[in-house]
């Protein structure tokens, strides 16, 4: 992360806190009128900082604004303040890139007519998750700091890995940890003394689109992503590999969630199994794999009816799941009391 940090440094956030909290001794910085080299640690600028670049694989020569902060890049503070942006502001910006993309590219909008689809799904699919991404922002910006200040176990160097093979299996590895955590994380959150506290803003999206993929309860949410952030604190990860994972990780929570079942394998943990998971509550808790459903007990088959385009969005099948559904609903919750404004409802077929 320090590497995002020092992109978003160099090309936005010095120019701001120069701006905003100028330094005082402006006879500490550099003068780069005179061709001054900003590395030099003689020319430290306003509190001693010095440039010492990210990674090995690059560097960005920082400008003036650099050094013209009483906040300097290193200030615990500002980069607790700058990642926390970062980390909502990107979540943001991923989060209606992508969601729009597949939902122009990939949703089946014939989804809008299935009973369990509501009326202004989308537009509070969005709400939620706009509410939720900067509360969740403020658990996440620690980890993130506490990585960028060294306490993690991230390497830059390929040379730098336990061994050679390690640069590779460290992205299965990734997978496969996360996903056993993640697991028992959403499983506990079914747990009935959970689930109507946090979980259960996510099931009121029972037929889902990419936009319902962030919409979580903040404190769920920020549950489900620990094991990111666990991860390279107990193991070794690459730099860009962390950056690389953390991209790939929101696309895949929105392709779970983009209602188009191509992906009809005993192993992956696709969007029809993950709709079987909205529908019917009490299965499918992995996020990438089926395997820990398997080993759990867990694992339901999506219907085969999903994957055949002439049924899965036919009147039988949507009143087969609705009631299906209701069903569990009791069981689950008690009673179906998910209570939205009437505007919101949508009338069953």
């Amino acid at each position: 992360m320090d590497v995002v940090l020092e992109i978003f440094d160099t090309y936005l956030f010095d120019f701001l806190y120069a701006s905003l909290a100028p330094a005082k001794d402006v006879g500490l910085i550099p003068n780069f009128s005179n061709g001054l080299n900003s590395t030099d640690p003689t020319l430290g600028g306003a509190g001693g900082y010095v440039y010492k670049p990210s990674t090995s694989f690059f560097s960005i020569e920082p400008s003036k604004y650099a050094y013209m902060s009483s906040l300097p890049r290193d200030n615990i503070y500002r980069q607790g303040f700058t990642l926390y942006l970062i980390t909502w502001v990107f979540g943001l910006v991923t989060y209606f890139v992508f969601a729009s993309l597949s939902y122009v590219f990939v949703f089946d909008k014939s989804t809008f007519n299935h009973p369990k689809y509501l009326k202004n799904q989308i537009s509070m699919e969005i709400r939620q998750t706009s509410i939720s991404l900067p509360i969740m922002a403020i658990f996440t910006a620690p980890l993130f700091l506490l990585e960028v200040r060294g306490y993690g176990k991230m390497y830059d160097s390929f040379a730098d890995a336990p061994f050679p093979l390690y640069n590779y299996l460290q992205f299965p590895f990734f997978l496969l940890f996360t996903d056993f955590l993640i697991y028992w994380i959403h499983r506990g959150l079914h747990h009935p003394l959970v689930y109507k506290h946090l979980h259960k803003p996510h099931h009121k999206w029972i037929m889902p689109t990419p936009y319902a993929s962030h919409a979580f309860h903040p404190l769920d949410g920020y549950a489900q992503s620990v094991p990111y952030h666990l991860f390279p604190f107990l193991f070794p990860l690459q730099k860009f590999a962390y950056v690389f994972l953390f991209v790939f990780i929101n696309i895949w929570t929105i392709m779970i969630h983009d209602g188009e079942y191509v992906a009809n394998s005993p192993v992956i943990n696709g969007a029809a199994c993950h709709t079987m998971h909205h529908l019917y509550f009490n299965f499918n808790y992995g996020q990438y794999t089926t395997l820990w459903d398997r080993l759990g007990g867990s694992y339901r088959k999506p219907n085969p009816e999903l994957f055949q385009k002439e049924t899965k969005m036919a009147k039988e099948e949507w009143e087969r799941q609705s009631k299906e559904m209701e069903t569990l609903v009791k069981e689950v919750e008690g009673e179906d009391d998910r209570t939205y404004d009437a505007s919101e409802t949508k009338k069953t077929m």
